[in-house]
C-alpha cells in the first residue's frame, strides 16, 4: 500500500513553470516600470518628505507581498508527511485512489499538485501551487498587498500618462489603453510612451483581478467556506463571523493583514473541525 505523499517526485515539475512564468512577468513589469521612471516620462516631481513617504510605503508594501510570496509557497497544504492511517475509521472519510489513503473532510485531489490538498480550496494557476489550510492566509494576505502594490504604481504613474493622453484625441487614447502593441507596431507612439501605457494597463487590470479575488475570498473567509463549498451551497463549518476568522487566521486575525511574520497560530490541524454544533450555533 502506498503512502499518502507517494506522489512528492511526481508533483514538483509541473508546478515549478506557472511560477516561472509569473516571476518573469512580474521582472517584465519591474523593469518597465524602471525604463518610465528612469528614461521617460515618470512621475512627477515631488518634495522631501512626499518622496519619503512614497519610498517607506513602496518598502512597506514590497515587503509583505514578497514576505506572504514566501510563506504561501513554503506552506506546505498537502497530507504529505501527514499521518492519516486508521483515524478516519468510522468517520466516514473518503478514500483516494491516487494517493492510496483515507482523507479528512475538506480535503480534495488536485491533479495539477498530484496530491490531496487538506481543506482545499482551489489551485493557485499564477503560483503554481494549491491554496489550503497551511497557506491560506497568506494567500488572503498576498491578494491584498499585491493590489496595494500594483494600485500605488499605477496611481504614481498616473499624471504621467494622464499629460500624454490629454495631449492627443479621443481615439489615440482608447487605442493606446487598448492597443499599446499595435501603436507601438505602428510607430504611433515612442518606446517610453509604450511602456507607460502598458505598464499602468497591467498594473490596473492587476489590481483590479487582486481586488476582485480579495473580495470573493474575503466573503468566503466570514461564511467559513471553501470555494469547493460555495459553489455546492454548503455551509456545514459557518462557526459565525469571529470564530470563522480566527479558525482561517489565527487569534490575531485583526493584525496578520499588516505584518506577514505575526505570530498567529491556526487553532486546528485541517483533519478535523468544529461545526455550529460545537460552539452552541445550532438550536437544540
Amino acid at each position: 500500500m502506498g503512502e499518502p505523499w507517494a506522489a512528492r517526485g511526481a508533483e514538483g515539475a509541473p508546478t515549478r513553470l506557472p511560477l516561472v512564468l509569473t516571476a518573469l512577468w512580474a521582472a517584465a513589469v519591474v523593469l518597465e516600470l524602471a525604463y518610465v521612471m528612469v528614461l521617460g516620462p515618470g512621475p512627477p516631481p515631488l518634495g522631501p518628505l512626499a518622496r519619503a513617504l512614497q519610498l517607506a510605503l513602496a518598502a512597506y508594501q514590497l515587503l509583505n507581498l514578497l514576505g506572504n510570496v514566501g510563506l504561501f509557497l513554503r506552506s506546505d497544504p498537502s497530507i504529505r508527511g501527514v499521518m492519516l492511517a486508521g483515524r478516519g475509521l468510522g468517520q466516514g472519510w473518503a478514500y483516494c485512489y491516487q494517493c492510496q489513503s483515507q482523507v479528512p473532510p475538506r480535503s480534495g485531489h488536485c491533479s495539477a499538485c498530484r496530491v490531496c490538498i487538506l481543506r482545499r480550496d482551489h489551485h493557485c494557476r499564477l503560483l503554481g501551487r494549491c491554496v489550503g489550510f497551511h497557506n491560506y492566509r497568506p494567500f488572503l494576505c498576498l491578494l491584498l498587498h499585491a493590489a496595494g502594490v500594483l494600485l500605488h504604481i499605477s496611481v504614481l504613474l498616473s499624471p504621467a500618462l494622464s499629460a500624454l493622453l490629454r495631449a492627443h484625441s479621443a481615439l489615440y487614447t482608447v487605442a493606446l489603453l487598448l492597443l499599446p502593441w499595435l501603436m507601438l507596431l505602428t510607430g504611433k507612439v515612442s518606446l517610453a510612451q509604450f511602456t507607460l501605457a502598458f505598464v499602468v494597463d497591467t498594473c490596473v487590470a492587476g489590481a483590479l483581478l487582486c481586488g476582485a479575488g480579495l473580495l470573493f475570498h474575503g466573503m468566503l473567509l466570514l461564511r467559513g467556506q471553501t470555494t469547493w463549498e460555495w459553489a455546492r451551497g454548503q455551509h456545514s463549518y459557518d462557526l459565525g463571523t469571529c470564530h470563522n476568522l480566527q479558525a482561517a487566521l489565527g487569534p490575531r486575525w485583526a493584525l496578520v493583514w499588516f505584518w506577514p511574520f505575526l505570530a498567529s497560530p491556526l487553532p486546528g490541524d485541517g483533519i478535523t473541525f468544529q461545526t455550529p454544533a460545537d460552539v452552541g450555533l445550532v438550536a437544540s
